[in-house]
């Protein structure tokens, strides 16, 4: 198979291309290096089957000519990131929906298969756990920009859906819970991470509100199996799929065991949301998928351990740590992703 990959120069972008070639297919990659970057992918130049192009998805022509390569289009492009989505909705709102229309409009011409990434943040502030693909959404007031994330990803599925059943146009709809895993930076907030990256450093692990907010935590691998299995299943076109693990811990619980895994002797400090981000912001309670849906369609859930998920995060940052003597200060870990 030759599949392109927007957004391939990021964190999930790199392991799905990685997984690819390692099988045997050829990868076109396509990233603008606002959120990704070359680090994710220097190590994947030794295929001669991986193809990069730097450039956005906005360059029209050169989408429509890589779609037209490709067998299978994984739009994985997009603005991610709490700290990011709350500082520039502008850019969050534009660069989801945007880039998803002009790839479902290039892949429409020829009838390629789009895979399209959505997120668990379009369950907005339901209650109603564990979230089931067919739950109603609930969002906060247009006021909050927090919410802007969630309302152009929700967009970004009726966009695709619609495209399916007005055009014919074959979509499979995956909302991703929590990836985390090596190549994951805590540059725009992301939890995982940056505790880590604390603990290791013997910092005060920072965690935004009262730490009992809950999560699920899904290792990257396993979010790549699941994608590579439902664009291989038929009765999963035109469908929405949770991918997650349904493991729930709290942030705090997580911080816990990061500093056990770690052997860190930092301490736990507890920032308001409002100082963290803007004031009045929300955040989400309990975020748990139901898997039912994607086992039934590929009979495959996620398997890893948090404690696997830890060791291989802290054995990466270690790592590079070590090639980078002089890092850059670390951002404040957000309880939110």
């Amino acid at each position: 198979m030759r599949a392109l990959i927007t957004g391939g120069a990021g964190f999930i972008g790199s392991h799905l291309a990685e997984r690819l070639l390692e099988r045997g297919d050829e990868v076109l990659l396509m990233d603008n290096l606002s959120t990704g970057g070359m680090d994710n992918i220097r190590h994947l130049k030794q295929y001669d089957r991986m193809h990069y192009f730097l450039e956005p998805i906005e360059n029209r022509q050169l989408l429509a000519e890589l779609v037209d390569e490709a067998d299978m289009v994984f739009h994985l492009a997009a603005a991610v990131g709490v700290r990011l989505i709350v500082e520039s909705p502008v850019r969050t709102i534009e660069t989801n929906v945007n880039g998803t229309q002009l790839v479902l409009e290039a892949a429409n011409k020829k009838r390629k298969l789009v895979f399209a990434a959505s997120t668990s943040e379009v369950y907005g502030k339901s209650t109603k756990v564990p979230f089931t693909e067919e739950a109603d959404l609930v969002l906060g007031p247009t006021s909050k920009g927090r919410w802007s994330y969630a309302a152009s990803k929700a967009l970004d599925e009726f966009l695709a859906l619609s495209y399916w059943k007005e055009r014919r146009q074959p979509v499979v709809i995956a909302r991703l819970f929590n990836t985390v895993g090596p190549r994951q930076t805590g540059r725009y907030g992301m939890v995982m991470p940056n505790l880590v990256g604390q603990a290791l450093a013997n910092e005060p692990l920072t965690i935004f509100g009262n730490g009992k907010q809950s999560r699920c935590f899904c290792d990257v691998r396993d979010s790549v199996e699941a994608i590579l299995r439902l664009v291989a299943t038929d009765g999963a076109v035109g469908e929405v799929v949770n991918v997650g693990s349904n493991h729930e811990v709290t942030i705090e619980g997580l911080a816990q065991q990061i500093k056990e895994r770690t052997h860190s002797s930092s301490s736990l400090t507890y920032i308001p949301y409002d100082q963290a981000y803007e004031p009045g912001f929300e955040d989400m309670h309990r975020r748990v998928p139901c898997l039912e849906k994607l086992e039934r369609l590929t009979s495959f859930r996620p398997k890893t351990t948090l404690v696997e998920i830890i060791d291989r995060v802290a054995g990466y940052l270690g790592e590079k740590k070590k090639k980078i003597p002089a890092a850059m200060p670390r951002q404040a870990a957000s309880s939110a992703y």
